[in-house]
């Protein structure tokens, strides 16, 4: 896919560096074990998350919080205490920061904002504004659009930035799920685990990649969220890249939460299908960039296991992005392409990419829920 041509830079009034401020957006963590249920409660008190009437979420989203508790504190257990993701958040900011200020006439600080847990937009814009920024943008690390992460995180800035009084001109890049530098970058990662487990597996037995994401409920893609048909695509570019005729791979969704339908197939269903085919598995974060309890105990831990007691022949796991150097490229590629695209909200391309079914893809809803949050903040 042609992307366009990014326009120059514009210079300052004084013609020095122009000074860019880049927020990367991501889901946060509990930093401490008494951490935990806070950030529980963050999490499913989100009207994006819990969707339920605005009198029931605050209580509902309490009990839910309560109740998965014990669980998460056990899962963070394994990991320490707490959660990796935002050390990694910051390596992958700092790293980008590097890179961009390589650029002529730009200077660059990137910033981290939270959803759930510290550093959150409130913090965070306040530090923006403090630097004082000629302009902002804002840099998802979901790599496709939901209106449950990336939407929500872009209505919490919105609010935020109003409250600090940051009136910078903001661009906001919705997604980048098929940018051809991500894929590859995603690609050559996939492509050394695969060469990883094939050396290790007796050559008789077969290998099929598991592309997990995480999983929505079915309702809300139903109503229009483009997230589903964004992995596909994201899947289809990565595929593509493999140099793997015939590949035995299928998109899936793990970390169900709610009772209610969701997007499959799951990933354990996929488990258990590769264990009655007696072929081992490849399970690569598709929609996760960095490591955190979702990758290292789900995936590492409770999916191994169970890839175990199904009598599924070799289980092997593919790295999220983290710092890799393809995949800050990418983001650094990213900044510059959104900066030069002439508008207030693009995606990889510049212009909308979802089909028309997908009412809630952002250029139908994203400006006007943030413009609103900004008046109501």
């Amino acid at each position: 896919m042609d992307l366009p041509t990014p326009s120059p830079p514009v210079p300052t009034a004084t013609g020095g560096r122009r000074r860019v401020a880049v927020v990367l957006f991501n889901l946060g963590g509990p930093d401490a074990p008494e951490s935990i249920r806070p950030f529980l409660v963050n999490l499913f008190t989100d009207p994006a998350i819990l969707r339920v009437p605005g009198f029931i979420r605050p209580w509902l989203g309490r009990i839910i919080a309560w109740r998965r508790t014990k669980p998460a504190t056990e899962n963070y257990a394994i990991l320490g205490g707490k959660s990796p993701l935002r050390e990694l958040t910051e390596e992958q900011a700092a790293a980008l920061e590097a890179q961009l200020n390589q650029d002529a006439g730009l200077e660059a600080k990137c910033f981290v904002a939270m959803r759930y847990w510290h550093p959150m937009s409130d913090e965070t814009a306040r530090a923006v504004k403090e630097w004082a920024p000629d302009e902002v943008l804002l840099l998802p690390l979901y790599p496709q659009f939901s209106t449950t992460t990336t939407g929500s995180s872009a209505i919490d800035w919105a609010r935020a930035a109003a409250r600090a009084k940051l009136e910078a001109p903001t661009t906001t890049l919705c997604c980048f799920h098929s940018h051809p530098g991500f894929a590859e970058a995603t690609a050559a990662l996939v492509r050394g685990a695969w060469d990883k487990a094939r050396a290790e597996l007796d050559p008789a037995i077969p290998l099929r990649v598991l592309f997990s994401a995480h999983g929505l409920p079915e309702s809300i893609v139903k109503a229009g969220d483009p997230y589903q048909w964004q992995v596909e695509q994201t899947v289809a570019g990565v595929v593509e890249r493999l140099g793997l005729p015939d590949l035995d791979h299928v998109v899936c969704f793990q970390s169900r939460v709610t009772p209610q339908k969701w997007i499959g197939p799951s990933t354990e269903d996929e488990l258990e299908r590769a264990g009655h085919d007696k072929v081992a598995v490849l399970v690569v974060p598709i929609a996760f960039t960095s490591e955190h309890s979702e990758t290292l105990v789900e995936l590492d831990v409770e999916y191994r296991e169970e890839a175990e007691k199904l009598g599924v022949p070799g289980y092997y796991r593919a790295p999220a992005q983290n710092s890799d150097p393809a995949f800050i490229g990418a983001l650094a590629d990213l900044v510059r392409h959104a900066r030069g695209s002439g508008r207030s909200l693009c995606s990889f391309a510049g212009a909308r990419q979802c089909p028309k079914q997908h009412g809630d893809c952002p250029h139908a809803t994203l400006a006007a829920a943030m413009q609103r949050a900004k008046e109501r903040a």
